[in-house]
């Protein structure tokens, strides 16, 4: 197997957490292929960077409307994505547990696209930012913690093992980063803090509306469909004449009756989770809550 191949290989077998995690890592180092190329070149601004990064002023906003989602793959320096990066991979790990890679990529553009309009919003309404210049948003954070903190709202008393902390429940995590956020904003960065708060309630609403059967990013996965059925090339097929279809009603009820068994299961599992923890299960239902996650 060439290297083409194997990197083919890794990327179709990857999950959405690896791919966004990947793709987050190859803008990085993109961004400093052509920091590098234009000091070279003497040239004293950063095209690739400009046309990327989410502007506060609107007009800018209207004449690069992708930046909305592309700020949310670039990052200012090493410790920036290293960080992000870290609490993706941990909270995207949660997270998969419960709901499908569909879901996490929902959860990540939603966090995006919510945090740089409450960024807009508080830069051109707050007194605090009156008479600032150009700002511009950059980094994957909002969209990082709409991921943890929809995990997190999901199943706020899961246990999980922190460094030296020992055991601690997610909410308590997700509470300690909205609070530091809070706290940070007047000191620095407060466009960037505002911008966090926006993911972690877009992603604790999400998850609340979900509960209610209410799926408020499925527009994300019809959007992605549908450009992947634009941009993919499928072998015409001969049409046949004549087609003959089988209804089989006893396969549906069955079908329906397992599928309403199999949610049960998952609510009971989820209790259990909620008053003991994460790690009061067995082998056997954590294995039963993944497969099931994947389904939802």
């Amino acid at each position: 197997m060439t290297t083409k191949e194997q990197i083919i290989y890794k990327y179709k077998t990857a999950n959405v957490l690896e791919k966004l995690i990947a793709l987050n890592v190859i803008m990085f180092v993109l961004t400093y292929v052509f920091r590098a190329l234009f000091f070279l070149m003497d040239i004293q601004t950063n095209f690739f960077i400009d046309w990327m990064v989410f502007p506060k002023d609107l007009l800018d906003f209207i004449l690069k409307p992708w930046s909305i989602i592309t700020y949310a793959f670039l990052h200012s320096g090493f410790l920036h994505i290293l960080f992000n990066m870290i609490i993706l991979y941990f909270g995207g790990q949660q997270f998969l547990t419960f709901y499908s890679g569909k879901k996490l990529l929902n959860y990540y553009v939603l966090g995006a696209i919510f945090g740089a309009l409450i960024y807009m919003l508080s830069y051109n309404l707050f007194p605090a930012f009156a008479g600032i210049g150009k700002s511009y948003l950059i980094g994957a954070s909002a969209a990082v913690m709409a991921v943890f903190i929809g995990i997190a709202t999901k199943v706020p008393n899961m246990s999980v093992r922190l460094f030296l902390l020992g055991n601690i429940k997610l909410w308590w995590i997700a509470a300690f980063f909205v609070l530091m956020d809070i706290i940070q904003m007047p000191f620095d960065n407060p466009g960037g803090h505002l911008a966090h708060l926006g993911g972690a309630f877009i992603g604790y609403f999400y998850t609340k509306q979900l509960d209610k059967g209410n799926d408020i990013g499925k527009w994300i996965e019809h959007l992605i469909a549908g450009f992947q059925q634009l941009f993919s090339q499928k072998p015409k097929r001969s049409k046949s004449k004549m087609k003959t279809v089988y209804k089989n009603k006893s396969y549906k009820k069955t079908s329906k009756k397992e599928k309403d068994e199999k949610q049960k299961r998952v609510d009971d599992i989820l209790d259990k989770i909620s008053q003991s923890g994460y790690d009061s299960l067995t082998k056997e239902e954590k294995d039963f809550l993944f497969n099931a996650g994947k389904d939802i």
